[in-house]
Parts: structure tokens; C-alpha cells; sequence
């Protein structure tokens, strides 16, 4: 199937999986529904979805690095970060600059890296990895780009998603291996 006819959702390509040793997520509009709360004082708040973070310890408990880079300066990015246990850097302009150190440092390839996105900021990163994800209410520029496109939309769910269906992939992996 060519990447710019995904439906809403298509099947992840299980193929892919096994060789991913980074999942990378921007933070606005997919662990956030991509809405903010504007306080009088100016400060934000965002809603975000609490079942991510037992899907983020399945990642970490099959050796699966991860990493929240994000273009926005804002605490909230760095407390839900710190929250969920994960890496996270932001105010970050250049964010193919920023996966490429992070793969650098883990010593693995973009190819062995997989980015989940949601807006044309993160299309360098998607185009450069190995497998592009983007949450079910992406932007449409950024669609075409995607070999995965979750069901559930940023903020609800879809890191969760990804997390279950990596899960999903390894144990079977694992079934079928001892056969």
C-alpha cells in the first residue's frame, strides 16, 4: 500500500519491528490532544492520556530506548517527561539534529529508529527513519510520509497503541521462536 492512501488506521508493518531499538515522540498533539490551557498568569496546562506510561514500561522492558523531542519550551513537556521516566528535549528547532545525536548515543541507526508525529515539523524525522508513525488526526501534509497511522488520536491513546502493538509483535516473535 503507498504511504499517502493510509486509511484511518492501516496495519503496522510487524516486519519492521524487530529491528527498532528507538521509538522518538514529539509531545504536542500526540501525547497531548494538541489543545493547551492558557492560564491568566500565562502559564500552560495540558491533557494528557495516564495510560501511556504503563505503555512506555512495555517498551522499556523489551530494551526499547525512548525519547519525547519537542519544539516547544515549556515545563509541562519536562514534568510529564520526568513523570512518564523518559528522556526529553525541547525547545528544539532542529529535531532530525537532535534524533541523530540520540541514535548516535545509543549507537544504532535511523533505520532501527522509529518517530511518532503529528505536524509538518516533525516530516524531517519521518522521512529519515525507519518507521514513520503518525497519530490518527495528523496533519494531512504529514500523512503521506507515515507506514503506520494509529487508530486512536494524539492525546488519547496513541501512544498506548504503539506500545501494545510493539508488545503484541515481540510476544508472538517470541511464541513462534520457541516452536
Amino acid at each position: 500500500m503507498n504511504p499517502a492512501d493510509l486509511p484511518d488506521s492501516a496495519p503496522l508493518p510487524k516486519e519492521l519491528i524487530p529491528s527498532i531499538r528507538l521509538v522518538a515522540f514529539d509531545f504536542d498533539g500526540v501525547f497531548t490532544d494538541n489543545m493547551v490551557y492558557v492560564m491568566q498568569d500565562g502559564s500552560e496546562a495540558v491533557r494528557c492520556f495516564r495510560g501511556d506510561g504503563l505503555g512506555l514500561r512495555k517498551l522499556e522492558s523489551a530494551g526499547i530506548a525512548t525519547v519525547v523531542i519537542s519544539t516547544e519550551t515549556n515545563p509541562v513537556v519536562t514534568a510529564r517527561s520526568r513523570k512518564l521516566k523518559i528522556r526529553c528535549i525541547q525547545s528544539c528547532h532542529d529535531k532530525l539534529h537532535a534524533l541523530e545525536r540520540v541514535a548516535a548515543e545509543l549507537g544504532i541507526s535511523l533505520a532501527q529508529t522509529a518517530f511518532v508525529g503529528n505536524d509538518i515539523n516533525d516530516l524531517d524525522c519521518l522521512k529519515a527513519v525507519g518507521l514513520p508513525i503518525v497519530v490518527n488526526d495528523a496533519h494531512p501534509d504529514v500523512i503521506p510520509y507515515a507506514k503506520y497511522r494509529t487508530r486512536a488520536r494524539g492525546g488519547n491513546g496513541a501512544v498506548r497503541e504503539l506500545c501494545d502493538l510493539f508488545e503484541r509483535v515481540s510476544v508472538c516473535r517470541e511464541r513462534n521462536s520457541d516452536k
